[in-house]
């Protein structure tokens, strides 16, 4: 029972990240309440929600501060596989249904037709802001100094995850949306095409550090490593889960958005080009007879 509840209990306890997490649970349940919300989407949101807890506010934690090739899969539970699957669920809906009607009619709908809200989310949900946004902070935590200065300050770690999670919900919301373009930010095919655009540079990345033959991530030796096999080997591990699943989970996020694409074309959703008029051929001169 002890070792049951040490995994439990918070490594490091957050205020913050409890009262999003528990609201965000009491929103969807109500919603559940007020929208028929299949089984199996049910299912992959508290699934996801689940990973989202375990990997930020349980024992694991302490591995991901302590372990390379730990913190590289609590990052791509964060940024890759856990927003996927709650996005796959189509939440917003439901969640905005949780909202009491007095704070959609006083506070959302007010907030929505805002200028500043329409400008920010013009910004931030642009496509390719969010598509920089989703592979850089991939590739910016795994510089070493990076790294060693997340390591070493709380308040940049805490940063640092809470963007990794951010940014996967912002792409995939985007790269999965079911609507058609416009009023969908992205188009559908590129919706198809950008999981394969985004997962190159992390494949690239995840080979440097998988076949490096010096120790990158020292800071992990001097806070104090977890576990006793050899450093090198954490290292190749690590690096490893940056570039397969990683890039298997951005697949299957394509494969997702290809089927939305179809189901869009089969229910003539997807705009149509206007016929281009045809080209007038010129008529010859005739010379008039006398």
């Amino acid at each position: 029972m002890d070792s049951l509840l040490k995994w439990i209990v918070p490594w490091e306890f957050s205020w913050a990240f409890l009262t999003i997490f528990l609201f965000t649970c009491l929103l969807y349940l109500r919603g559940c309440r007020r929208l028929r919300v299949s089984r199996g989407r049910r299912l992959l949101f508290w699934l996801g929600m689940a990973i989202i807890y375990l990997s930020l506010h349980t024992y694991l934690d302490f591995y991901a501060e302590h372990e390379f090739f730990v913190h590289r899969l609590q990052q791509l539970l964060l940024h890759h596989l856990t927003p996927l699957l709650i996005v796959a669920t189509y939440p917003g809906s439901v969640l905005r249904a949780g909202l009491p009607l007095r704070w959609r009619a006083r506070v959302l709908l007010p907030l929505q037709r805002s200028w500043p809200w329409r400008l920010l989310s013009g910004v931030l949900l642009n496509p390719l802001v969010v598509t920089v946004l989703f592979t850089g902070f991939v590739l910016i935590w795994l510089i070493p100094s990076w790294q060693t200065l997340a390591m070493l300050d709380w308040r940049v770690y805490r940063f640092m995850n809470w963007t990794m999670l951010i940014s996967g919900f912002a792409y995939w919301s985007l790269v999965l949306d079911h609507r058609p373009h416009p009023p969908g930010r992205m188009v559908a095919g590129l919706r198809v095409l950008s999981p394969a655009i985004t997962m190159t540079p992390q494949i690239v990345a995840g080979a440097i550090v998988t076949f490096s033959r010096t120790d990158l991530y020292p800071i992990f030796e001097i806070c104090g490593r977890a576990f006793t096999f050899n450093v090198m080997t954490g290292q190749l591990i690590g690096g490893a889960i940056t570039w397969v699943p990683a890039a298997m989970i951005e697949s299957v996020g394509g494969l997702l958005a290809l089927r939305q694409w179809l189901r869009l074309s089969r229910s003539g959703r997807l705009p149509r080009r206007p016929p281009r008029p045809p080209r007038r051929r010129p008529v010859a001169d005739v010379p008039l007879s006398r």
